[in-house]
């Protein structure tokens, strides 16, 4: 395998990943990044902590997606996430009617 046929392999998995996302994002409440992850969340907590004045944040979150394209299972019940750089928690708009693309 070349050098063009792992950017081609890795562009679709990356349009794959995309559209598995388009499809279920509106199943989720939180839209939680990370410095190294993405997850799509229906529950999240953010904990702050501070060991000998470092301060670090846990994330705990359940019934989740993780963007990752090289994860065989992307649902996850249970995530816990301990980063040391910024959160970033979005809650996500629940349109009342959604109405079908024709």
């Amino acid at each position: 395998m070349g050098v063009e046929d792992l950017e081609d392999y890795e562009a679709r998995m990356e349009l794959s990943l995309y559209q598995e996302y388009k499809d279920i994002v509106s199943q989720f409440s939180y839209v939680v990044e990370t410095e190294r992850r993405f997850y799509l969340a229906n529950s999240v907590e953010l904990i702050p902590r501070n060991n000998n004045g470092e301060i670090f944040f846990e994330v705990q979150m359940a019934d989740a997606w993780v963007w990752d394209m090289y994860r065989p299972a992307r649902f996850v019940k249970n995530v816990r996430v301990v980063t040391f750089k910024d959160v970033n928690i979005e809650e996500l708009d629940k349109p009342d009617i959604e109405i079908p693309n024709r």
